[in-house]
């Protein structure tokens, strides 16, 4: 089989992609709905504005896991990284006294590195994704707290520019996220490069012996989520107007949750960055309907932890039926 030929036969059915997406968005309108039946304040600008400007941190670091599950991979250090980028920023920003741009940068950049690392380990020794950023959560949030000296660290003025600005009462960093959604979907979608990550989660050693070149791919991939995941961290310190030693604590999980929840198969070859999104908007939704409706976090913890239960059941269920066919 050659190459194009194989990478064309990895792709996703559109049919199934576009079910799964209207079946979202009807998910994400009965929540919607039952919220707003259930609490008068919910269906309000307010509440709009507090869920959509703090979607930012979440779907970028989503679109990074989606990149590294699509082709096989976990990647358990993105809260870690965007911590470490936002100390990294405070730290340019305190100690250093650099300008804002450059002081991005260099968070940006800390997050870069980070999963560039991940990837080079993972690829040439060929150990687990799992381990691997499974001991880079370790290292980077030691790291953070290290250079924060386990303390917050106030910014102030320089970074909350990030949030000013921006169209329709949404800050810049929204947008900044939307447009880092819509590019990705199209690279999956329209690239040769998207093709080939399709083709290394659907098999591996198929993809390499149809000239796909794999490790090159899978060390990219988790650049791109550690770059991601650092963008992330300068996005979070905007909103807070501070370096948080504890930023991104957990993100790891919320961002596999929506992964799955979006379609994104945990065995690699199958999803799509617009099901991610939706999939953190779900997320997003639940967790501020359930807040309002006065839901205890215990309780909280355990309805969302059903929902993706849930969502995993179901996929499962569709792909079997659509693999009988």
């Amino acid at each position: 089989m050659s190459r194009s030929d194989f990478v064309a036969k990895r792709q996703p059915r559109s049919g199934a992609a576009h079910v799964h997406v209207g079946g979202l968005v009807a998910a994400l309108a009965l929540l919607i709905g039952f919220f707003a039946w259930r609490s008068p304040t919910f269906l309000t600008p307010t509440t709009f504005l507090t869920v959509a400007n703090q979607l930012p941190e979440a779907a970028l670091v989503a679109v990074g896991m989606t990149f590294v599950i699509l082709i096989g991979g976990i990647d358990l250090s993105v809260g870690s990284i965007l911590g470490l980028a936002s100390a990294v920023l405070g730290i340019a920003l305190l100690r250093w006294q650099l300008p804002l741009p450059l002081a991005a940068l260099l968070g940006i950049s800390a997050g870069l590195i980070a999963g560039f690392l991940n990837g080079l380990v993972t690829v040439r020794p060929r150990l687990p994704s799992f381990i691997v950023t499974l001991g880079m959560l370790e290292a980077a949030r030691g790291a953070t707290y290290l250079l924060t000296e386990s303390r917050t660290q106030y910014l102030g003025g320089p970074v909350e520019k990030l949030t000013e600005g921006g169209m329709l009462g949404l800050t810049p960093p929204f947008w900044w996220a939307i447009s880092v959604v819509v590019l990705a979907q199209g690279v999956l979608s329209r690239t040769v490069f998207g093709r080939n990550l399709y083709a290394i989660g659907g098999s591996e050693q198929t993809a390499y012996l149809s000239g796909v070149p794999v490790a090159r791919l899978k060390i990219m991939v988790f650049a791109i989520a550690g770059g991601l995941a650092g963008l992330g961290g300068l996005f979070n310190a905007a909103r807070l107007s501070s370096a948080d030693p504890n930023a991104g604590m957990g993100m790891e999980l919320s961002a596999i949750a929506a992964v799955v929840i979006g379609g994104t198969s945990l065995t690699g070859g199958r999803g799509s960055v617009l099901g991610t999104f939706l999939g953190v908007l779900v997320l997003a939704t639940l967790g501020n309907g359930l807040a309002q409706l006065g839901v205890q976090e215990p309780l909280k913890r355990l309805l969302t932890g059903g929902v993706i239960i849930l969502a995993v059941v179901l996929d499962r269920l569709r792909y079997s039926r659509g693999a009988e066919i």
